[in-house]
Parts: C-alpha cells; structure tokens; sequence
C-alpha cells in the first residue's frame, strides 16, 4: 500500500468519487504561510486564497476533512497558528489578516467574536491521531479562552449573551435576541469537550470542573429557552422571553447532547418536515415557515452551508439518526454536484435533468468550470444569493465543501467511523453496496476495507498492517465486533 496517498473511496456513484479526487487536487492550492511580523510567518496552513484571513469558522471545519489526508496536509497547522494569537487576557478572535496578524472587527461584532469550537475540533483530531501529547499542549489555550468568553459574556442568568454575528449568521433575523441558542450551546459543547480532554489526561479536576459547568448551563438551557408547546429551543431576549425564529443554529444542542430523547425527537421531526427545515437540499439556515425565509438563501435567512448541515448531521449521529443523517448527506452532495456545472445561471439548471433514482449522471458541458460555492439554495439547484452581497457566495470554496466532499463521503455515506486511541473502525451499513476505503492511514497502520459481492454473496475484504477492532452493523440487523489481524482477510456477511 502507497503511505504516501490520499484514502481513496469506492462508491457505486462515480460522481461522488470523482468530487471526493478533485477535492483533494483542489486542496493542493490553499496552503500560505502569514506575512513577515504576523506572528504566524513560520507555519503553513489551509485558507481559503480569495480571503487572505485566518478565519476560526474555517480552521475548525477544515480540520474534520483535512485529518483524512493521511498526513499529507497538516490538519492542526491553522489551529496552532489562532492559538498563536490568543492575548493575555484569553481573547482569540474570529478572524486575522493573513499578513499583519492583526484582528479583525466589524460594527456587528465589535469583539471579534465567534462560536467557541476548538475543544470539539481537538477532540476530533485525538480520535483521528491519538495525539495525547497535543491534548496536554492545547489545553491551556482552550482553558484560558473559556476562561475570557466566561468572564466577558455570561450573565447572572447563568447563560451568555452575544451579537447575533457571534452565531456565524450575519443577518440572520434575530435582532432582538440577546441570549442565542447556538453560542450557549456551544459554549455548553466547549464545557464537554474540554471536561473529555482532562478524561484523556486522567486529570480529574478538569474533568470535574468543566463537567459541572456543562451540567449547570444544560439546565439552564433545557429550563429557559425550551418551548414544550412549539417543540424547538428559542433565543431569549432582554427580559429573557423566547423570540420565536426557528434557525439551524438551535441544532448545536444536538451535538452537545442537551435535549433528551423526546425533545430530541421533535427537534428531528422538524428537519424532516418541508415546512421547517426538511427542504430538498437539507437544512436551511432559517425556518421555511418564517416570513423572510428566501428560496434564493439572502445571506443566512435560507441558504444552505455545507458548515451548518455538517453540524446537523453530526448532531444526528448522537442521537443514532444513522439512516436520516446519510441520507442527508447524500441529497446534499447531489446538490453540490448538480451546482458545480450550473454556470452563473441563477436558478442552476444546467446540471442534471432529473434526480430520479440519483444515479444519473451529471451536465459537464466543454464550456463550464466545476465551482463549489460557498452556499446553495434550499429548493432548488445553484448557488445562493444575498442581496447586496455580489461578491457571496464565494465561488470555489473549500473550507466547507471538503466537510461534505471527503468527511461525509467517508463517515456518513460510506459509513466509517475510526478512532486511534481505542483502535477501533465501525463500519455502519444502511444497504449493501460495493463501497468501502482503501489505503486509510491510522497513524502507523494502513487499512483498507471494502464490501463487493462474490459468487459466496457479499463478502468483506480488509487489509492492515497491525491488528485493530472492527465493528460492523448491517441494516441494523446484525452487529459484531471482531479483532482484525494484520495481513489480509475478508468475511461473508451472511455469515456474521
């Protein structure tokens, strides 16, 4: 096996494999290093080259995409360079010029501020690298950040207020919203994950510490801003009533594991739903029952952002949504596909004729480049719009497509999900399909796991260098554990 390629993936669709290629060839053009003084001049890392910012929204995602190169892009390089930047206080800005290393800031958002998740990131990257010496390094910064958005931001109340730009939705329409689901959320996340992060240490003051402070804010959460009769999760104004706008950002409560079960579920019933947030390209940054909802995206009033789906779907996963969350990912990825060809054409058609049985193929006429755009339109094929905004979406845009490209290629419609330290790979099949992944570096070993159907039936071929523990679920009927010995070997699935 060649230690010096990327994963490759088999998938039925070869356009799902093809995007997933060139994903990576596009990679290859967004790496710089910062200007001479900017604190940041020695590193280089990914960004997004039309912007010249170090911007945390993208460092964060890019690192779930990134840490699938096996080694051949640095996931952690952007991360490493925002923490660079951290002030005394515990400050790390949204975003950096790339030259100066200076912060950026605008009226909206006077501090710079952003939804904290480094601690989710990391906790990612532990899982893909087994890095414990990392966890030790980083978490003085992820300690003092918290320690500074604690300080400045929380109220009495408990919960923290923030600008409506802190959320990542600039002109979301909130604008009496002083408490906002999405940045108490993640907050509540950051509390998690940095609690995980002393687990990994055995450090069992931080563990404790940062628990505690995750259960009094869930509680909070759970107590103020849920409204039992509409069945979703509202910001809090002022005077700590709930404003009722429905926007994707209240689906950061499901990866911090806030609801339980039964609002969990109505939360879920939402985004299957057409009139909320179950529109064709899932999921729109506003409700489709609001009155400013726009089929066209305007900005973060109905757009589609591969960021904010991804976060979903992620969120589906801890709620064993399995079958909804590829399912998700694959409608999404088709409308990534079919926009990619659509030209400048502003409702998009020049891509597929019809969705069908989604596997046909896709328009790639002689005169139009392939562009991923930063944002798309929920009911339709093409890229979104915001109004007074020509430059938006911002065309070839990486930091977010790669999320649904490479990430959700490999862990949601192929279905693997692999963790170093406890050398483990699940594998989750939904139907059976010759689909797999070859050539995965797992630090040191090299594995490859790949379904395809013989004259025995279908049959599962792997290969590693080193033993590891193998979890396979087919169709939720079946579901083994195995310890997998270096060298080659394959199994019947009829027979598991």
């Amino acid at each position: 096996m060649n230690k010096k390629d990327f994963p490759r993936v088999h998938f039925y669709d070869q356009d799902f494999v093809e995007i997933y290629d060139r994903t990576w060839a596009w990679v290859a053009d967004c790496w710089t290093s910062g200007g001479q003084g900017s604190g940041f001049e020695k590193t280089k890392f990914f960004h997004y080259p039309p912007k010249p910012l170090l911007d945390v929204m993208e460092q964060v995602f890019s690192s779930f995409f990134l840490v699938y190169s096996n080694r051949i892009f640095a996931a952690s390089n952007g991360l490493d360079a925002l923490y660079a930047c951290q002030t005394e206080d515990g400050a790390i800005r949204s975003s950096y010029d790339v030259e100066t290393g200076a912060p950026l800031f605008n009226p909206d958002n006077p501090d710079g501020l952003i939804l904290p998740l480094f601690a989710w990131a990391e906790y990612n990257l532990y899982h893909k690298t087994a890095n414990k010496k990392r966890v030790k390094d980083i978490l003085p910064f992820l300690a003092k950040h918290y320690k500074w958005l604690e300080k400045t931001y929380k109220n009495a109340n408990g919960l923290y207020a923030t600008p409506v730009a802190s959320s990542g939705m600039a002109n979301s329409p909130r604008p009496k919203a002083k408490f906002l689901i999405d940045f108490n959320a993640a907050m509540a996340m950051n509390a998690l994950y940095i609690s995980a992060m002393g687990d990994i240490l055995n450090d069992k003051e931080i563990s404790f510490q940062y628990k505690r402070d995750y259960f009094s804010l869930k509680t909070r959460i759970n107590g103020k801003m849920w409204n039992a009769e509409d069945g979703f999760y509202y910001d809090l104004g002022e005077d700590e009533a709930q404003i009722k706008v429905k926007t994707i950002g209240t689906y950061w409560l499901l990866l911090a594991e806030i609801p339980n079960e039964e609002r969990a579920e109505k939360l879920v019933a939402k985004l299957k739903d057409p009139m909320y947030f179950g529109t064709e390209n899932p999921f729109p940054t506003l409700s489709a029952d609001h009155p400013e909802y726009d089929k066209k995206g305007n900005g973060y009033r109905g757009s589609v952002i591969t960021a904010f789906t991804f976060m979903v779907i992620k969120g589906l996963e801890k709620y064993n949504f399995y079958e909804f969350a590829r399912d998700c990912a694959i409608r999404h990825l088709y409308f990534i596909l079919d926009s990619m060809h659509a030209g400048n054409h502003e409702d998009g058609r020049e891509g597929r004729e019809s969705r069908g049985d989604g596997q046909e193929g896709h328009g790639h006429g002689k005169d139009h480049k392939p562009i991923v755009w930063g944002a798309y339109q929920p009911q339709s094929e093409g890229k979104a719009s915001w109004s007074g905004r020509p430059d938006w979406p911002y065309p070839h845009y990486l930091p977010y497509n790669g999320l649904a490209s490479i990430t959700l290629m490999i862990e949601n419609i192929v279905g693997l999900y692999a963790s170093l330290p406890r050398k483990t790979v699940d594998w989750i099949i939904p139907n059976l399909e010759i689909m797999g992944i070859e050539n995965l570096s797992l630090k040191r070993n090299m594995v490859t796991i790949l379904s395809s159907k013989s004259g025995r039936g279908w049959e599962i071929h792997m290969e590693s260098e080193k033993l590891y523990y193998f979890t396979i679920n087919v169709l939720n009927k079946k579901k083994k554990t195995l310890p997998i010995p270096s060298g080659k070997c394959s199994m019947l699935i009829d027979k598991i």
